[in-house]
C-alpha cells in the first residue's frame, strides 16, 4: 500500500509480552507419574500462534513452577521486567502460571506496576493432555484482551473461560472447574465474545501506596490467620517468637471474634500491625454496627487495621509489601484506608 498523501497506512501490529511461570497450563503428565510443569513459553504460543496473527508476542519464561513454588520475591522481580518491556514500547502484557496463587500474584503486580497498559494473567484449570483443555483458549484470549486498548486504565485482570476479572476483586472458588474463576463482590467486569472485548465496568484507579524501589527484596513475613468455631486462638501469643512482622486476621463475618481472644489480639495489636478482614471473602469489615467484646467497633477500637473490602489473601500482600518498605502501623492503617477509598470510587 503506497505511504503517499491519501492513502492509509496498515496499522502496525500490537506488542505484547508472554511472561510464563509454569502452573498447570505448562503442565504434561508424560511418564504417567502426575502433571507437571514442563512446557516453555514458545511451546504455551505454539497452538495459538495462527489465532494472534496481527499480534507480535516476544516469550520471556521465567519459571516452571506450580504456583504454590511463588513467591512475593517473583512478583517484585516480574513487576520490575514488566515495568521495563512497557517503558521500551510494548503495548501490553500476558502471564501464565498456576491457577491456585492467580488472585494473590495479579493483585501483587497491581500494587506494583502503575500503567495504562493492559496486564492480563491466565492460566488453565485443565492440562494440555486433559480431555478439554483449557489453556489455550484462556491464552488466546489474554493476548487479544491484552492487545485491545479498550483494557487501557483498567488496572490488572484475569482472564479465565472468556470472562474478564478485576485482580482486586477475583477469586478461585472451585477446586477444578474451569468456571473456577468468580469475583464475590462485583462480578466479573467483562467478557471476550467472538474475539473481542467488552468491558462493561471500568474499575476505579487504585491510589499508588506501594513504593516498589522501597520495597526491595524486603517482603516481611506476614501471619493469615483465620477464625473458626471454638479456636481460642492460642497461636496469637507465638506471633513475635516465631518472627512475624504483622498480622491479618479473618475474624467472623463483617470481622468478629469470640470475646476470649480479644486480650491476646490487643496484646499482639501493641507490639505490630494487626490487619482486620472478613473470612467470608466478600464484602467490607463493618465499621460501627456492633458493640459486643469482639465485634468490629470493640476490634478498631483496640488498634486493629481495617482491611476494608480485601480479603485476607489479598489484605496480606498489601501488609507484606507496606511493611518491607518499613511503614509503620500508623502508615499501614492511612495505606489501607487509602486503598479502599480509591477501589471503591470514595475520595
Amino acid at each position: 500500500m503506497s505511504s503517499e498523501p491519501g492513502h492509509l497506512r496498515p496499522p502496525s501490529p500490537s506488542r505484547i509480552t508472554l511472561y510464563t511461570l509454569g502452573g498447570t497450563i505448562a503442565s504434561t503428565d508424560d511418564d504417567a507419574s502426575g502433571a507437571r510443569p514442563r512446557l516453555e513459553g514458545a511451546e504455551l504460543l505454539g497452538p495459538v500462534a495462527a489465532t494472534v496473527r496481527d499480534v507480535e508476542v516476544e516469550v520471556v519464561s521465567v519459571r516452571q513452577v506450580a504456583s504454590v513454588e511463588l513467591t512475593l520475591a517473583d512478583a517484585l522481580y516480574l513487576a520490575q521486567r514488566i515495568r521495563g518491556d512497557l517503558g521500551d514500547g510494548q503495548d501490553g502484557v500476558v502471564i501464565t502460571q498456576g491457577t491456585d496463587t492467580i488472585e494473590e500474584f495479579a493483585f501483587a503486580l497491581e500494587l506494583l506496576v502503575d500503567t495504562e497498559s493492559p496486564i492480563v494473567v491466565t492460566g488453565a484449570m485443565r492440562h494440555p493432555g486433559a480431555l478439554g483443555a483449557d489453556g489455550p483458549a484462556n491464552l488466546a484470549a489474554s493476548i487479544g484482551a491484552a492487545s485491545d486498548q479498550v483494557l487501557r486504565g483498567a488496572g490488572v485482570v484475569v482472564v479465565m473461560n472468556d470472562e474478564i476479572h478485576a485482580a482486586r476483586f477475583v477469586r478461585k472458588s472451585n477446586s477444578a472447574n474451569v468456571a473456577a474463576f468468580t469475583s464475590p463482590s462485583t462480578g466479573a467486569i467483562g467478557r471476550i465474545t467472538e474475539g473481542r472485548v467488552r468491558l462493561y465496568v471500568r474499575p476505579p484507579r487504585l491510589d499508588r501506596v506501594i513504593d516498589p524501589a522501597r520495597v526491595a527484596g524486603n517482603v516481611a513475613p506476614v501471619l493469615l490467620f483465620s477464625c473458626a468455631l471454638g479456636d481460642d486462638g492460642r497461636v496469637l501469643d507465638r506471633v513475635a517468637d516465631l518472627g512475624y512482622a504483622g498480622v491479618v486476621l479473618e475474624g467472623f463475618g463483617g470481622g468478629h471474634v469470640p470475646a476470649r481472644m480479644v486480650a491476646p489480639l490487643a496484646k499482639v495489636a501493641a507490639t505490630m500491625p494487626v490487619v482486620l478482614a472478613s473470612r467470608t471473602g466478600s464484602g467490607d469489615v463493618l465499621a460501627s454496627t456492633y458493640g459486643y467484646d469482639g465485634s468490629e467497633r470493640d476490634l478498631l477500637g483496640r488498634g486493629l487495621i481495617s482491611a476494608g473490602f480485601l480479603d485476607g489473601r489479598k489484605a496480606r500482600i498489601l501488609l507484606s509489601l507496606l511493611l518491607g518498605m518499613g511503614a509503620s502501623r500508623e502508615d499501614v492503617a492511612v495505606a489501607f484506608a487509602r486503598l479502599h477509598r480509591s477501589a471503591t470510587g470514595l475520595r
